[in-house]
């Protein structure tokens, strides 16, 4: 709908009662949405603008648009969210997964056809003809596109996942799209791993034309089927057998996604509860509970989603919990609830078996395997210039030669000593010979001060000198630079809906691989991370994620990866926590 430019007709504020009535609306369309998500996604006070246009094929469409962002579309009384809002909350809509190659032609303004479907293990989603469905693709549950089924799933499979399953309404990289900020997706990692056979590193050269000619307009199909070049079966068909076989023995070779998840949720609760929640933590909030404790203890490659467990609110968890006498839940304030006691003597805690340690523990990658993280030694340095090389040549170093702070000291003194400088008067005074006071002196000092004191000397010359510093990592040879070492630097910042985000730099420069930290932190805040080029610096890259993480950044760089706090500036923009009742 959007693959060509639109005509705007208005743009106007939106007015109290309009916004009132919008978040009925969203209310009504997406009931997963609770409250407050729906009032983060249409803010009280913020600017919410309603713009009329007409696509380029006529039809009247209004969209909002919310911190410079498009956020929804209303098209023939129907409203559907754009992907800058989904990025936000990928779970809105039943997901399908389609290969990154068919996401061109789709900018491009072509519906999605069945055979470029990816099917996971546990089975498409189901749908009936006519929801409204994410498209993301392979790796990435960020969604890339929406649009509408044009069969249900049932129907899907039985035609053999032949013809056109989604007509396409608006998606990542259109003319919708280029109307916001224009930000990239972000990362967000699969609930269910793709198929090994499915992977995209391993489609044969060969068949990557056939792979762009499964999502091609329906002048390229003939009787619902695609011609294949090589007579042979394209990598999704191929997988066709496979996923209608998982749908029919799922029950027999898997468990159902739902009881998964409520395995999932009691091993991060029971785990929680015997190596991170102490008696002292005690009364201790369940949202804390569950953002700062459970969700550290999922496995790696897994997501914890309350709203996937036959629990579906942290609340009826908890209960059930309590029912079983593992914790007992009192409201200490109204509507907020707290842990008050553990029975840490119970059987199901003192039988868990702490899993083995994640993958992504805190690591980096070296060698082609993983290695576990040592903090570098980091020592100061100095660099004598060229303007204080007769200074320092008597000693035997030369312009860009590197001493520590107490060498240079050792050889100040040593040279005021050997030229006889030490006032004979006061021995706390230096005089300054012409060397000296080049070195160190202002031009509108140098006939004016005859003398200094030690320390006011010692402190000159190591201002005067460059500064370079030396970084050694276990088991390598030290490396010395030159210039000032820049700490990591942690930052918040603000974008679309009043959101918060993360923003960490310089990880580089203490050994840290950006992608590998993302990967932790996504894992541990349970909220979506991007790796971009740092503004401004060279070969340097930035790590994003959703939200103040700055308490995780915390945890990790100093308790786990044990860098020294100078070394690390912005962790005071942690959130503060709350006053326990």
């Amino acid at each position: 709908m959007f693959a060509k430019a639109f005509r705007v007709k208005s743009n106007t504020a939106i007015k109290g009662s309009d916004r009132r009535k919008l978040r009925a609306d969203v209310t009504a369309a997406f009931p997963t949405l609770g409250t407050d998500q729906v009032s983060e996604l249409i803010p009280g006070k913020e600017d919410l603008n309603i713009v009329k246009l007409y696509a380029h094929k006529g039809d009247a469409v209004t969209v909002y648009m919310s911190g410079g962002n498009p956020i929804l579309f209303e098209l023939e009384k129907n409203l559907y969210p754009t992907v800058y809002t989904l990025w936000s909350y990928p779970d809105l809509l039943p997901t399908f997964t389609t290969w990154p190659l068919v996401l061109e032609k789709l900018v491009g303004g072509a519906d999605l056809m069945l055979p470029g479907l990816v099917v996971p293990p546990a089975g498409l989603p189901q749908v009936q003809k006519g929801d409204l469905c994410a498209i993301a693709l392979v790796g990435n549950r960020a969604p890339m596109a929406i649009g509408v089924a044009t069969m249900s799933t049932v129907e899907m499979l039985t035609s053999g996942l032949k013809g056109r399953g989604f007509s396409v309404l608006h998606t990542f990289q259109d003319h919708l799209w280029r109307s916001g900020d224009k930000s990239s997706p972000p990362s967000i990692v699969p609930l269910v791993p793709d198929p090994a056979d499915l992977n995209e590193e391993k489609v044969d050269p060969a068949l990557q034309g056939d792979l762009r000619a499964l999502t091609l307009e329906g002048e390229e199909m003939e009787n619902g089927e695609v011609h294949q070049a090589h007579g042979e079966k394209s990598p999704p068909e191929a997988s066709e057998d496979t996923s209608v076989r998982t749908l029919s023995q799922d029950s027999k070779d898997s468990k159902p996604l739902q009881e998964q998840m409520d395995e999932l949720l009691q091993q991060c609760f029971l785990h929680a509860l015997k190596c991170r929640v102490k008696k002292a933590d005690l009364p201790l909030l369940t949202s804390t509970l569950l953002g700062s404790h459970m969700f550290s203890c999922c496995p790696e490659g897994q997501q914890l989603d309350i709203k996937k467990s036959s629990y579906k609110k942290l609340s009826k968890f908890l209960q059930h919990m309590q029912q079983e006498q593992i914790i007992q839940v009192k409201e200490l304030s109204k509507g907020v609830e707290s842990i008050v006691s553990v029975d840490w003597k119970h059987p199901r805690i003192t039988s868990f078996i702490i899993p083995e340690p994640s993958p992504t523990s805190p690591a980096v990658q070296e060698g082609g395997r993983e290695q576990p993280y040592h903090p570098p030694d980091i020592k100061p340095l100095y660099c004598v210039p060229a303007s204080m090389t007769l200074l320092f040549q008597e000693s035997g170093h030369k312009k860009g030669s590197t001493l520590e702070g107490r060498e240079v000291r050792t050889i100040i003194i040593d040279y005021a000593k050997k030229n006889d400088l030490v006032d004979a008067n006061n021995k706390n005074l230096v005089k300054l010979d012409p060397i000296l006071s080049d070195c160190i002196l202002e031009k509108n000092e140098q006939h004016t001060v005859t003398k200094l004191p030690w320390d006011c000397l010692l402190s000159r010359c190591l201002e005067k000198l460059q500064p370079a510093y030396q970084m050694t990592f276990p088991g390598k040879d030290p490396v010395v630079k030159k210039g000032k070492i820049y700490p990591i630097d942690i930052t918040l910042a603000q974008r679309a809906y009043n959101k918060k985000v993360t923003v960490v730099r310089n990880l580089e420069t203490y050994g840290l691989d950006p992608s590998s930290v993302a990967a932790i932190l996504q894992q541990r805040c349970q909220a979506s991370t991007t790796v971009t080029p740092a503004p401004g610096a060279k070969d340097s890259l930035q790590v994003q994620i959703q939200g103040n993480q700055v308490h995780h950044l915390s945890q990790l760089l100093l308790e786990e990866y044990r860098l020294p706090r100078k070394h690390i500036q912005g962790l005071e923009n942690a959130p503060k926590p709350g006053k326990k009742k």
